[in-house]
């Protein structure tokens, strides 16, 4: 009997151990399982890639008299052109319409000049007759009024070889000192009059000489025409060349700003680069590589269908006003290396500092600015030793693709920080973790 209770127990051992085995394997199924790894020390390197375009170096305007309508374009944007090559055609029958204006102009403006410079020439007749005859009337009336003195002079000389005769009575004196008396009177109102009729004549003369007030009508009915005259000589220039209008150097069409039957404007007609000056290769670069990348760094340029890389520094850096927070970069390529709108790559590559706790950047979360990662513990539960999650609270020093840099007073190299798990957990939870 003894012997049966023994083994009934034993039994009922063996049963309850396997029922624990059984919980456990089904308890152990249904946990996440999670992967893990050890800090490590690293080199946190950055590489900053970036996709750019080939521009032009400079670009040089080709340019029309404004006003002029369009016969017949001949290019589009990105023809290669040499000196010479004809860009686009003028309509010579509106060319010449304007010249016939231009020359209707210059005509009106001819007879103007005449007009002003015949009346000029008569006005100046006129004036020369009115001072012959005004010097005419100054020496006539010199001449009478001189006469009128002399006359004066003669009866005061001949009152006076009166007065000396000596058998004068006392009334004939008097009489002959009154007489004497009026003519010396009549010879100082004689001078007189000779001197104001010669000053209202000299006066006369002087108004006749004086200059005219200026008039700019001629000076400036002249500046125009000759104006017109040299807007002339260019419109027949461009008549002369059939109204062909050509590339002045070699290059390729970047901007085009006139069209058949429109009228070329007072700019720019076509623009085009300057291929005397090399190309550029413009990248765009963001905020975040902005912070690996900057003026006179070392990079590398590969264009497409090309496998010789250039090594250069960048010589321009600033703000892309088109693109708000990021940066504009335009790096000077060596002549005869690439062609405007070829694209191509810009790489630099920062070893950057060295750090002795580094993990995969997906190990690390942020929650509410809070920076942490999953660490894996160990503990007794219910069934034995298990694994949980806790929390480790951490700050990101640095990082790249593929390492990021922690600090964190709780982590040390044998922490196991876990990486991924087949089912999503949360801090506390017990979890499966595979050695």
């Amino acid at each position: 009997m003894q012997k049966k209770i023994v083994a009934g127990f034993v039994i009922f051992l063996g049963f309850m151990w396997l029922c624990t085995v059984i919980s456990k394997s089904f308890y152990t199924t249904k946990l996440p399982i999670v992967d893990t790894t050890e800090l490590e020390e690293k080199y946190i390197e950055h590489i900053v890639e970036a996709e750019g375009i080939v521009v032009e170096g400079g670009k040089q305007a080709v340019t029309a008299l404004g006003g002029l309508r369009v016969e017949e374009l001949l290019v589009h944007v990105g023809d290669r052109v040499e000196a010479g090559d004809v860009l686009f055609r003028i309509n010579l029958d509106d060319l010449g319409d304007i010249i016939k204006k231009k020359q209707t102009e210059i005509s009106k403006l001819q007879l103007q000049v005449n007009a002003i410079l015949e009346n000029q020439e008569l006005e100046k007749q006129k004036k020369e007759i009115e001072e012959a005859r005004a010097r005419e009337d100054y020496n006539t009336t010199a001449r009478q009024k001189n006469t009128d003195i002399g006359r004066a002079a003669d009866v005061y000389a001949r009152r006076m070889e009166e007065l000396d005769e000596e058998n004068l009575s006392e009334e004939e004196r008097q009489a002959i000192l009154d007489e004497l008396q009026s003519a010396a009177y009549g010879e100082a109102d004689a001078m007189r009059d000779r001197d104001s009729a010669i000053k209202e004549i000299e006066r006369s003369i002087e108004d006749i000489r004086f200059p005219e007030a200026s008039d700019a009508t001629l000076s400036v009915t002249q500046t125009e025409m000759a104006s017109l005259k040299s807007d002339l000589s260019v419109y027949q220039e461009v008549l002369n060349r059939q109204g062909n209008v050509t590339a002045p150097a070699p290059g390729m069409i970047t901007d085009i700003f006139v069209e058949a039957g429109s009228r070329v404007p007072d700019s720019a007609a076509i623009l085009m680069t300057d291929d005397s000056i090399p190309c550029q290769f413009k990248v765009i670069i963001d905020k975040e590589q902005k912070k690996y990348i900057g003026f006179g760094d070392e990079v590398s340029i590969s264009l497409e269908g090309s496998k010789k890389e250039l090594e250069t520094t960048i010589d321009y850096f600033s703000e892309s006003q088109s693109m708000p927070g990021c940066f504009e970069t335009f790096i000077r390529l060596p002549e005869n290396m690439g062609v405007p709108g070829l694209s191509g790559r810009l790489t630099r590559s920062e070893r950057g500092e060295k750090y002795t706790c580094c993990i995969s950047p997906s190990a690390v979360h942020t929650l509410d600015n809070r920076e942490f990662v999953y660490v894996l513990r160990e503990r007794e539960g219910i069934l034995g030793m298990e694994y949980y999650v806790e929390e480790a609270t951490v700050r990101v020093l640095d990082q790249n693709d593929s390492w990021a840099a922690l600090e964190s007073p709780v982590l040390d190299g044998e922490s196991k920080i876990i990486t991924s798990a087949d089912k999503e957990f949360g801090k506390g939870d017990v979890v499966r973790w595979v050695e």
